[in-house]
This record gives C-alpha cells, sequence and structure tokens, in this order.
C-alpha cells in the first residue's frame, strides 16, 4: 500500500464527511497497516493515533460467535441444540419457542427474539445470567425460524451459554480463549479496563457538520457484552479477522472457521448492514460474485465497519467516533476494495431514477410487534413505539421513495445507517404471512 496516498485520502474523506476521528487497519499482502485521522474528542483536542481504542458496538457478536463455534470445535456444545438443554430453566414469553430455540438460530438471527431489550442489570459477574432470567418476558418479533430477524438479545442469551459450558464469566472466557492467545492486549470489554488507553469519545450532531462530544462516553450495560460492547484498536480488529483469513490460527480449526463462513440464512433487507446473508455470526456479501464477509457495530456515537475478502486476502477495519460515517466508510472501503481485492462495491441506496409500478394495495395496511406498530399507507410509513418502548422517541413519519416494488427509501427518519435513507423491505414470513423490514427487525401483517 501507498501509505501517504491512503493516510492523505483517509484525511480528506474523513474531514469532507465531518468526522472527527478515524483509524483504519488493512491486511493486505501479508502485511499489517495502520492510520489515523482527526481527534479523538473534540472538546480536548487529543489526537486519533493508531493505537486509539473505540467502541465496537455489534461488532462484539462476532467475538461471541467465535467462543461458540470453539465449544462446537471442541465437542462441548451442539450447534443444533436446543437452548432450553443447554441453559436449565431458560425461558421467553413465547412457551413453543422456549422449547425448540436453538444455538443456531441465535447465531443466525432466526430465533424470532425481539432484539430491543435492554436492561441494564448491574456491573457484576452475575450480570448476563440475570438478564437472561429476565428474557422470560421477551416476546417474539416473529415465530421462530420464520425469518431473519436482527437480535442483539439472543447474542446475551450466547454470551450466557458460554459462561455455564466454560465456568468464566464471558468477559473472561474472551480474554483467556481468544485474545491472550492471540495478542490482542488494545482490546477489551469493560471501561475500567479502556481506561489504561486513549480512548475514542462519542459525538453526536445532526449531518454537514462536526458533531459535538456526547454527554457519557458509554451507553452500554455490562449485561449487553456479548452482543454490542468490545473495545479495540483497529490493528487488533484487523488482527481478529487475520486470524479467521488464516484458517484459526491455532484458536479454533480451519473447519470450523469455513463453516461460520457458509450462508446459513437469507436476509432480504440487503441493505441496512448491507447484509446479502448471514452465516454463523458473519454478515456475508457478495460483490459481484466476488465472496465476502465481515459485521457493521454502532455505539451511540461511535461506528465499526470490518470487511473481509478471503480470495485476495484482504480484511479492512475502520472506527469511527462520529459524524457521517456511512459516507466515510462508503467512499474509503469502495476504493481500497476495489485496489487491493478488485471489488466493486454496490451503488449508494437510494430512490430508482425511473420508479417501477408499486403494488401499494398488497403493501398497504398495520404491521405489528411487541415494541413497534407501522402503519403503511400509500407513498408513507408512520412507525409509532408501543408498549414498554412508548415515549421512547417520537413517532417516524416516513416517505417511501420506490427502490423496487418491495424495496423503499424513507426519507424524513433522521439520520440512518444509509446515507440519506432508510431501508424498508417487504417481504413474507416461510408461512406466507406479509411482513415489513426497517432496522433489519421484521414486523408481520395484522391487518
Amino acid at each position: 500500500m501507498d501509505l501517504a496516498y491512503w493516510q492523505a485520502r483517509l484525511d480528506d474523506l474523513r474531514a469532507t464527511h465531518h468526522v472527527p476521528g478515524a483509524t483504519l487497519a488493512v491486511v493486505a499482502g501479508g502485511e499489517m497497516y495502520e492510520l489515523a485521522s482527526g481527534l479523538l474528542h473534540r472538546g480536548t483536542g487529543v489526537e486519533a493515533t493508531t493505537d486509539s481504542v473505540f467502541q465496537l458496538g455489534s461488532v462484539a457478536k462476532i467475538y461471541t460467535a467465535t467462543l461458540v463455534m470453539q465449544l462446537v470445535d471442541a465437542g462441548q456444545l451442539d450447534l443444533d441444540a436446543r437452548v432450553a438443554d443447554v441453559l436449565p430453566g431458560f425461558a421467553v414469553a413465547d412457551a413453543e419457542a422456549t422449547k425448540t430455540i436453538t444455538v443456531r438460530q441465535l447465531l443466525t438471527h432466526t430465533s424470532g427474539l425481539s432484539g430491543d431489550f435492554h436492561l441494564d442489570t448491574g456491573r457484576g459477574d452475575d450480570c448476563v445470567a440475570r438478564y437472561v432470567e429476565a428474557c422470560k418476558d421477551l416476546s417474539l418479533d416473529c415465530p421462530t425460524g420464520s425469518a431473519l430477524s436482527y437480535s442483539g438479545s439472543g447474542y446475551v442469551i450466547l454470551g450466557r451459554i458460554v459462561e455455564v459450558i466454560t465456568g468464566l464469566t464471558w468477559d473472561q472466557a474472551l480474554n483467556e480463549r481468544i485474545l491472550t492467545p492471540l495478542g490482542l492486549d488494545q482490546t477489551m470489554t469493560l471501561p475500567e479496563e479502556a481506561l489504561r488507553f486513549r480512548v475514542a469519545m462519542s459525538h453526536l450532531g445532526g449531518p454537514g457538520a462536526y458533531p459535538e462530544p456526547a454527554p457519557v462516553w458509554d451507553f452500554q450495560a455490562r449485561a449487553a457484552a456479548p452482543a454490542a460492547r468490545v473495545l479495540a484498536t483497529a490493528g487488533d480488529l484487523a488482527r481478529f479477522a487475520r486470524m479467521h483469513l488464516n484458517g484459526g490460527a491455532g484458536v479454533i480449526s480451519p473447519g470450523t472457521i469455513a463453516a461460520m463462513q457458509r450462508r446459513e440464512a437469507d436476509s432480504p433487507d440487503k441493505w441496512t448492514l448491507s447484509a446479502d446473508a448471514w452465516g454463523l455470526g458473519w454478515t456475508l456479501y457478495d460483490w459481484n460474485g466476488v465472496r465476502g464477509y465481515g459485521h457493521d457495530g454502532s455505539a451511540v456515537g461511535q461506528f465499526a465497519y470490518l470487511r473481509v475478502v478471503p480470495e485476495a486476502g484482504v480484511a479492512i477495519a475502520l472506527l469511527t467516533n462520529g459524524g457521517s460515517t456511512r459516507q466515510l466508510y462508503a467512499d474509503l472501503f469502495g476504493e481500497l476494495l476495489a485496489e487491493l481485492a478488485g471489488v466493486r462495491v454496490p451503488e449508494p441506496f437510494g430512490p430508482a431514477a425511473e420508479p417501477p409500478k408499486v403494488d401499494w394495495a398488497a403493501l398497504t395496511g398495520t404491521y405489528r410487534r411487541e415494541g413497534a406498530k407501522l402503519t403503511v399507507t400509500e407513498g408513507r410509513l408512520l412507525y409509532e413505539f408501543v408498549d414498554g418502548m412508548e415515549g421512547i422517541s417520537p413517532p417516524l413519519d416516513v416517505e417511501l421513495g420506490t427502490v423496487t416494488p418491495t424495496v423503499f427509501a424513507g426519507s424524513g427518519a433522521g439520520p440512518s445507517f444509509n446515507d440519506d435513507y432508510m431501508p424498508v423491505v417487504f417481504s413474507t414470513l416461510t408461512d406466507g404471512t406479509p411482513c415489513v423490514y426497517v432496522g433489519m427487525r421484521v414486523t408481520p401483517k395484522i391487518a
């Protein structure tokens, strides 16, 4: 890599998209390259460096998936085991789901479990166990196995499985079984561990200007960690990805590494997380015939992007702390993947220049799941928070621009993962029930 060129490119794109600070790590040609740009904290003026630590958000799910697959590798866990058989006393609100949800379904987001269950169970070592106990009231977005619906709750339950089988807390298991063997000494899970490093501050604000420092640094409860809290440098994240590129590097077997990358569940919503499908933990991509895997993550005000192209031996990690990060990712990764792996990424998501005809009669109606009510009329979506989520945010009144007859670009919803538009995708469950995806969560039609 021409480091001078890419440093200038990172600096330019970061400034263009008003991202306060960013770090980039690239594995290519068997080498590791690391770059940094901007500020960790606009209030203090501390500069970003390659050894700066950021919050990875949902990229944490890949670490949990790797721990789970280590247990499968060792014969200590069956992918198709029922969770109720692995975790004595496990229960969710739906009695049938309690009896049937499997480990594989949790890994592939096909359990149907609601992904918006946020509960602070304290800072003790029993926090994950207490969260899973509270899942007895957790509802389903859709029947188990009927659709892919993104669920952070499912990954906290996977974290508890790791704890029960290993006899360690999830944090200890990650450290002892993955971080220490790989020498990832700039990766951690707890805020008090992060204080040893240069830590990125979250920033919040609208598009078109630099955002301001958030009121607090970390919004996550400790129990959410298996789904949403690993902290690392971009270099350490790329080294973790390199372990997967290199067939497990002695941490996990090559066969199990390959199994994690196989297609397990199709994703009707291919835009919110750029997901064509899901493997055993990994988000899977198909870039015009070139296969890849990775994951996105967001903590409030911080965003992480990881892409791996196995055929080219390339892994790219980008960590950011606010601003129009999706645009920075799209521009930078589009250029890097083209040069290093011959990948042509899709065009930015948005309405079609010549919109196709839409059968609105088939789409309009009311869609309902726990916590959310969606009302679709011709050309519009009203998204309301209800039940236990009532009052968390004002209703979203979204205009629907047509992409395809069943895919729409929602505008007026505020910042989203996809530039200026929120993907709204209509599909069906396996039993034929119509449904709609917003934010990778599925909501069935009820009227």
